[in-house]
């Protein structure tokens, strides 16, 4: 039987919500446009998906557009933002998810100014970097609410506070931070913010955009004017019905979650460093997300770790293409060497993960480090 530490790249769905997603595939099957009785009640339960949603934020249901994951949250809060502005300045950073550094550089292709900011030897962003960044010109600003490789949360508050201050719309990409720590657009001052359903137990193929009251955005497609004209398209009622579950069931469990897996996290670590002890860590665990450990094994390649032990299922440091394997851009963005970086794992905890689930796993790597 495996042990699951990648979280960060996917989530199990729970029970409670496949049974949600299920009900409205069989059986609350109308489409919210419609109306008739069973669009009607579609309708009903979309917005009440979507308030579910927006509490888990602390934002108006309103502000809650439904898309198909982070990548289409992400592209629609940097292109619909820019589109009608052809001499927009963007500022992000270099440890962003491709789904934002991707449509940047196309950006840049198309002649839009864009500034990719640095990181610290930690993978923090400096708030003073991000100010003295701006232009007259600066029409947003994107930094994510917390890494998926390292886990590393952003000062997004400050960030936030200085956009605001200067009239810039700031986008935080919070698809690792929603469901595992306290993520409210009410504290953060943040104008856009995206929510992907598979990193917090609800199916793949479900998002959202949080879009707040007065952003106008260019929408990229065309149609029928569904989620304010931002997603045309059937509203997917199954797979909203489900993130909405998922939202809920973060929002009981949040605190006590959290505080769970951070104790699992640091039992882990410990139990690394005591097999390895030249074993590295990247990033502050204070600022960490709590389910999230990065660690280097000097000497070792993390992909012939992971190779090795195939009941463990972890991601590495390294990102692989057809020309080969790189390293990961957030290590090397963070200054780590590349023969540090080659022996990186990642490993994310969740809610399924138990002490014993840790207890085998560092029993396989024991015996790894010891042939």
């Amino acid at each position: 039987m495996v042990i699951y530490l990648d979280h960060n790249a996917t989530t199990p769905t729970l029970p409670e919500v496949a049974e949600v997603v299920n009900f409205f595939l069989t059986e609350e099957y109308g489409n919210p446009s419609c109306g008739h009785t069973l669009g009607q009640r579609a309708r009903k339960a979309l917005e009440a998906a979507r308030e579910e949603v927006a509490s888990l934020i602390e934002a108006r249901r309103e502000e809650i557009i439904f898309l198909s994951g982070g990548t289409e949250a992400n592209n629609l809060a940097l292109f619909g933002t820019v589109l009608a502005h052809p001499k927009a300045h963007l500022i992000t950073s270099r440890i962003e998810h491709p789904s934002v550094l991707n449509p940047c550089v196309r950006l840049l292709e198309l002649g839009y100014d864009v500034t990719f900011l640095p990181v610290d030897g930690r993978g923090l962003v400096d708030p003073a970097q991000v100010k003295k960044a701006l232009k007259p010109h600066t029409r947003l600003v994107s930094i994510m609410w917390a890494n998926n490789e390292t886990g590393v949360i952003q000062p997004v508050k400050e960030i936030g506070e200085i956009c605001q201050e200067a009239g810039v719309l700031f986008h935080t990409d919070a698809a690792q931070a929603v469901g595992k720590i306290r993520v409210s657009v009410e504290e953060v001052p943040c104008d856009l913010l995206t929510i992907a359903g598979h990193k917090l137990y609800a199916p793949k193929g479900v998002g959202a955009l949080y879009v707040r009251r007065g952003v106008r955005l260019q929408n990229l497609l065309y149609g029928a004017g569904q989620e304010r004209g931002l997603r045309p398209g059937t509203e997917p009622v199954a797979l909203a019905c489900g993130l909405g579950k998922a939202c809920s069931l973060a929002a009981r469990d949040l605190k006590a979650e959290a505080k769970r897996e951070e104790a699992l996290r640091e039992k882990l670590y410990g139990g690394l460093k005591e097999i390895f002890p030249a074993l590295l860590r990247h990033g502050p665990p204070e600022k960490t997300l709590p389910n999230t450990l990065s660690v280097s094994f000097p000497g070792y390649s993390g992909e012939e770790i992971l190779r090795a032990l195939p009941e463990i299922c972890a991601s590495t440091g390294a990102a692989c293409h057809d020309r080969g394997t790189t390293i990961s851009h957030v290590l090397y963005a963070m200054g780590v060497p590349p023969e540090i970086a080659r022996g990186t794992i990642r490993l994310s905890l969740g809610r399924l993960t138990t002490v014993k689930d840790l207890e085998r796993a560092l029993s396989l790597f024991r015996r790894f480090f010891s042939r």
